[in-house]
């Protein structure tokens, strides 16, 4: 009958439709990675050939510098000898504890009286932490103490003896300035495949309900809940994407040393709540933590390959995704549309 043969023909359209978007959405995601593997692999590529040339200069100008770094260097490794496994985690405990604790005090004692209102000018999201709820932000810190403690320490000394396959981690001679300047770049890309994968797959509802939700707790975020997260997040995607790199490359103590405190400091900033001027913007990453489902990565390149961002770019917040050069808040010289427009 012609009702049933219009039916039919339907329903085939519809199926041949949603076979049509799976195949698209599927080519689209495939199409986004091969993007990324040209964006990334250039971008090493452009390292290895320009790395050399151009932070020679910078060596140079490093000169002195390099020597007195250098002399204390030999000085410590000399204390040290035969204690090297003390040595090496007093570099890569001790030096990035006290960069992420001093940095995330700080911003606490703003987060908790509301002073000073210097500060509290460059807040992002307007009336939220003002103050902080003292309770919830004691049940963060009873998490965050443990991530660091039980789980970011062990994997610090596991990294110690796979360090230890590869050579000396604490040799007593420091990477050149050119060299310790191409393993952070590394470091950096590496972090940024590891974290935007493992983020976006912890966002999947499937795991996002058991472990990611708990981070999403805090829709306005503070510096101090970059590590609040369930354990088993804190190792994938907090703490992998971080240590990997010095173990892929066998990097020199110094050079991990200063990784883990750029790191920390930096997860720190793009957490803290706060667009001060002259620090990175945290505005990418605190757009996260309001609408969940934009913004996965560290630098936006993958975002941006993966269309994870489109959201983000029409909104104020992406125009004042910058580097603040005055004292006058972004929120002040870029403010939000009117209600109503």
């Amino acid at each position: 009958m012609p009702g049933e043969t219009t039916a039919r023909d339907k329903s085939a359209a519809e199926r041949k439709t949603a076979s049509m978007r799976r195949q698209e959405s599927s080519g689209g995601l495939w199409d986004s990675v091969k993007k990324a593997a040209v964006v990334i692999g250039s971008g090493i590529l452009f390292l290895a050939a320009f790395g050399n040339s151009v932070t020679w200069h910078l060596q140079k100008f490093w000169g002195a510098s390099g020597n007195f770094w250098q002399n204390q260097w030999t000085k410590l490794y000399l204390a040290y000898e035969g204690r090297e496994s003390s040595l090496f985690y007093m570099g890569t405990m001790l030096a990035p504890s006290l960069a992420f604790w001093i940095s995330n005090g700080l911003l606490l004692l703003v987060d908790t009286t509301g002073k000073p209102s210097f500060i509290t000018r460059y807040r992002i999201q307007m009336n939220k932490n003002d103050p902080v709820d003292p309770v919830k932000l004691r049940q963060a810190l009873k998490t965050v103490i443990f991530n660091y403690v039980c789980i970011s320490g062990p994997m610090v000394v596991g990294v110690y003896y796979l360090m230890t396959l590869r050579g000396n981690p604490c040799g007593p001679e420091l990477p050149t300035f050119h060299w310790a300047l191409l393993e952070l770049a590394l470091f950096s890309i590496i972090e940024e495949i590891l974290f935007y994968y493992s983020h976006r797959l912890f966002h999947h509802p499937s795991l996002y309900k058991h472990f990611h939700k708990q981070h999403h707790e805090w829709t306005a975020p503070i510096g101090v809940v970059s590590i609040y997260a369930h354990p088993l997040e804190h190792v994938i995607s907090n703490t992998l994407p971080v240590v990997i790199g010095p173990v892929i490359l066998g990097s020199h103590l110094s050079t991990t040393c200063m990784w883990y405190c750029v790191a920390l400091i930096s997860t720190t900033i793009s957490h803290c709540g706060y667009h001060l001027p002259f620090l990175p913007s945290p505005e990418f990453h605190d757009f996260h933590h309001l609408k969940f489902n934009q913004c996965y990565g560290v630098f936006g390149v993958l975002d941006r390959l993966h269309g994870t961002d489109a959201k983000f770019k029409q909104t104020k917040q992406y125009e004042r995704h910058t580097l603040l050069t005055s004292l006058t808040p972004l929120t002040h010289s870029i403010p939000d549309h009117p209600k109503g427009q």
